[in-house]
């Protein structure tokens, strides 16, 4: 990383905040009036070419101003950082109303995560996005099982963060209620407080011994539970396409198709979002340091939700890497540190 001087910092603090206000390259004459340097356009334009040569800077056409690059974007996020919150007070009368209306979904964790990302959209015109933990963080709490027509069952499970799961399982007609029940006893007493993950390997084990018996009612019974307590626990919940589509970056078609695929394509952000969980605290992944091919434009900031000490969930914005930050830090570190703050007091 090349050492700035004070003076190249403030220039590229302020190419790169003229940048994200209007769409624009920013040329030299732009910054000496918008800002009291007290530099002539000449110094500025010899500043601003010394960071162009350095990698903060790009130049899109030969007679236009500059643009900041991932790096020069990562600067203003790493200075903006140790600036402490930056807000008005209309965001926050904003983001009180908000957690006002999602105090009363603190009993349904999926709910809560959806409603989050409509509000961090509507707040940011930027997509919201929250994902929902990964099985080695989520914990059982019980199972139901009752039968449904002669070869069916209706599986009901029920997560400790409040989630509820169901779906049907195709079973044997001699298979009976009293054998579910039986089943769901076993799963209850057995797995209750364990994450899925420790379930899921206990059964293995289990399943395994089990080449060695000859009682096909256990053999069976052990497989329904294993399909029983499949389920997928990395839910990602996304927001505002429509709020994200308007903004001038996305006036490309490829662009629009790049982020339109990635939507899509949930697993390529579940992914993502699943790396980023495992640390702690806001993150601000920045166009081409995103591992995704196709999000290489988009910036993407993450902080992780927390119940106790054990996460539930993790919430963020995606959008251009011309994004407001200052904005977007405030609004989902806030954001998170509210749902944290509700869930360890109930």
């Amino acid at each position: 990383m090349h050492k700035l001087s004070e003076r190249s910092k403030r220039v590229l603090y302020a190419v790169v905040q003229s940048y994200i206000n209007y769409p624009d390259p920013v040329g030299s004459r732009v910054v000496t009036k918008r800002y009291s340097f007290g530099l002539s356009p000449a110094t500025i334009r010899n500043i601003m070419a010394d960071l162009e040569d350095m990698g903060f800077l790009t130049q899109p056409h030969t007679s236009a101003g500059r643009i900041p690059t991932d790096l020069g974007y990562r600067f203003y996020v790493d200075s903006i950082s140790t600036k402490g919150d930056v807000s008005s007070n209309v965001e926050v009368e904003i983001l009180q109303g908000l957690y006002n209306r999602l105090q009363v979904l603190k009993n349904n964790i999926e709910l809560l995560l959806s409603e989050t990302t409509k509000s961090l959209s509507a707040l940011s015109h930027y997509l919201g996005v929250a994902m929902s933990p990964a099985p080695d963080l989520t914990v059982f709490s019980k199972i139901n099982l009752l039968k449904y027509q002669s070869d069916k069952v209706a599986v009901v499970l029920f997560t400790d963060d409040g989630r509820i799961k169901n779906k049907t399982l195709q079973v044997g007609p001699e298979i009976s209620q009293k054998d579910l029940n039986r089943i769901a006893q076993y799963l209850n007493s057995e797995f209750s407080g364990l994450t899925f993950d420790e379930i899921r390997v206990r059964l293995f084990n289990e399943i395994s011994k089990d080449k060695t018996r000859c009682d096909t009612l256990i053999s069976r019974a052990l497989n329904i539970c294993r399909e029983a307590l499949y389920f997928t626990f990395n839910e990602l919940f996304v927001s505002g396409l429509s709020e994200v589509l308007e903004l001038p970056d996305f006036a490309d078609l490829n662009k629009i198709r790049e982020l339109s695929r990635a939507i899509e394509d949930k697993h390529m952000i579940i992914k993502l979002l699943d790396k980023l969980s495992e640390t702690e605290g806001l993150k601000v992944i920045i166009g081409s340091e995103n591992t995704i091919t196709n999000l290489k434009d988009i910036s993407l900031i993450v902080s992780p939700c927390k119940e106790g000490d054990r996460q539930v969930g993790i919430v963020g914005l995606i959008g251009p890497t011309r994004m407001n930050y200052a904005k977007a830090m405030y609004i989902v570190e806030n954001t998170a540190r509210f749902i944290t703050k509700m869930l360890t007091e109930k």
